[in-house]
C-alpha cells in the first residue's frame, strides 16, 4: 500500500510538470489541443517536450527524442492521449513503441472521435503499461476549448466582463474608462492571447474605437482574430480595428444583404464581410458560431458591449465567464448594466454559474465560473 501510494505521489509530481510543459503552448497549438509530456527514468527527467504550433511534432515526439536512448524501460508522462492515426504528422503511438518505453501516465483521454481510446487500447495490446487519470480535471480544463470544438464542431465562448460593484461596466453618458485596474487589464490581455477569436458589438467600435489587440511587454503575443457584429455595416472606415488589419484580421459578421458600396469599401481595406442570417433583427449568434467552428477556430473572447452580452446569455451559448468588479459604484438607472437584452423572465430561470473561483488583482475581485448548461462541465 506504501509503495501504491508513493507511486501515485510522483505520478502526480511528473504530471505536473507535464502541465507545465503544456502550459508554454497556450496561443499557439489551436486547432490542435496543449500538450506537455515528460520521460523519466529512475526518478529523474532524461526527456521533456511540449507542443508547440499546429502542424509541428507533438509534445511526446520533443520529449522522446530529448531522452533518446536513455527512454529503454522509462515512463513517459504525458497530459493528454497520445495519438494513433496519421494527421499533419505520424502517430505518436509509433514512436513510443520504438522508444522502448515501457509505462505511460496519461492525464486524460483525446475526446477526438479519430484517437478516444484508441491510442490506450493500441499501446496495451503491444504490452505496454498504461495509466489514465493522473490530474485529469487539471489536464482536462487544459484543453477545454479543444474539447468544446472536437466534440460540437462549436468554438468555445467566453464572457469577459468589468464592472462596478453595483453591476455597471459604463456610466449614462457611455464613459467606461477605466473601471477595472491596470494588474485586471494585464490579465485580460492574457486571455486575448490564449483566445483564436475576439468578438465585440459594432457599438463598442464606435464608442470606444478599440484596436482588440493583445498589448503585454516582453516576448511575442498573438493576436486574436477580431469579429465585429455589425448587422448594418455601420462600422467607421477609421476605426482602429479597419485601419490597422496588418495586425490582426478583422471580420464583420453583419446581415444577409450588406449594402454593397459599403462592403467594397471595407474589403478595400482588407476587412472581411460575413453576411449572416438574422434572428430577432440581429446577426444570428448560432449561426455566426456555426460558421467559426467549421473555419476551426476554436475559441471566442466576447469583451461586450452590454447588448452582445445580453444576446449570448440569452441564446444560452456562454460557456465560462471572467468577471472583473472593481470597488466602485456607479449607480443610477441610465447607467450601462452588466448584461443587456432582455433577461430572464424570473430569478429561477437565471444563468447559474458553477465551479466558481475567486481571484484578486490589488483591489479588484475577479470571477471565474461556468455557466451550468455549458457541454465543457459535463466533460470534467
Amino acid at each position: 500500500m506504501t509503495d501504491q501510494r508513493s507511486l501515485a505521489r510522483k505520478d502526480e509530481q511528473f504530471m505536473r510538470s507535464a502541465l507545465r510543459l503544456a502550459a508554454r503552448g497556450v496561443g499557439y497549438t489551436s486547432p490542435n489541443p496543449m500538450v506537455g509530456a515528460v520521460v523519466v527514468k529512475r526518478g529523474r527527467v532524461v526527456g521533456k517536450g511540449y507542443h508547440r504550433k499546429a502542424g509541428t511534432p507533438h509534445a511526446e515526439i520533443h520529449a522522446l527524442q530529448d531522452a533518446g536512448a536513455r527512454a529503454v524501460g522509462a515512463t513517459l508522462y504525458v497530459t493528454l492521449e497520445p495519438c494513433n492515426h496519421q494527421g499533419r504528422t505520424p502517430p505518436c503511438t509509433e514512436a513510443i513503441l520504438r522508444s522502448g518505453v515501457d509505462r505511460v501516465v496519461v492525464g486524460c483521454n483525446d475526446p477526438n472521435p479519430r484517437v478516444s481510446g484508441g491510442g490506450v487500447d493500441l499501446l496495451r495490446s503491444r504490452g505496454v503499461r498504461v495509466e489514465v487519470g493522473v490530474l485529469g480535471e487539471k489536464c482536462t480544463r487544459l484543453n477545454e476549448a479543444f474539447i468544446k470544438h472536437v466534440t460540437t464542431g462549436l468554438p468555445m465562448v467566453v464572457a469577459k466582463v468589468a464592472a462596478s460593484l453595483d453591476g455597471k461596466i459604463a456610466s449614462h453618458r457611455g464613459d467606461s474608462r477605466w473601471i477595472s485596474n491596470e494588474r485586471s487589464r494585464r490579465f485580460v490581455h492574457r486571455l486575448r492571447h490564449a483566445a483564436d477569436a475576439i468578438l465585440v458589438g459594432v457599438g463598442t467600435v464606435i464608442a470606444d474605437n478599440p484596436s482588440l489587440t493583445t498589448r503585454l511587454p516582453g516576448r511575442k503575443w498573438k493576436n486574436p482574430l477580431r469579429i465585429i457584429l455589425d448587422t448594418h455595416l455601420r462600422i467607421p472606415l477609421d476605426s482602429l480595428v479597419v485601419e490597422q488589419t496588418d495586425e490582426a484580421p478583422t471580420i464583420v459578421a453583419t446581415g444577409p444583404k450588406p449594402y454593397k458600396k459599403r462592403r467594397a469599401a471595407l474589403e478595400e481595406r482588407g476587412v472581411e464581410i460575413l453576411p449572416l442570417p438574422l434572428k430577432s433583427g440581429r446577426v444570428s449568434l448560432p449561426a455566426l458560431l456555426d460558421r467559426l467552428g467549421k473555419r476551426d477556430i476554436i475559441s471566442v473572447l466576447v469583451e461586450g458591449g452590454a447588448e452582445v452580452h445580453g444576446g449570448f446569455f440569452y441564446d444560452n451559448l456562454v460557456d465560462k465567464v471572467y468577471l472583473f468588479f472593481a470597488p466602485k459604484i456607479i449607480g443610477g438607472s441610465r447607467a450601462v448594466p452588466m448584461v443587456g437584452g432582455i433577461g430572464s423572465e424570473t430569478v429561477a430561470e437565471a444563468s447559474p454559474l458553477k465551479h466558481i473561483r475567486l481571484r484578486r488583482f490589488d483591489d479588484d475581485i475577479m470571477v471565474e465560473a461556468y455557466l451550468e448548461q455549458s457541454t465543457l462541465l459535463s466533460k470534467s
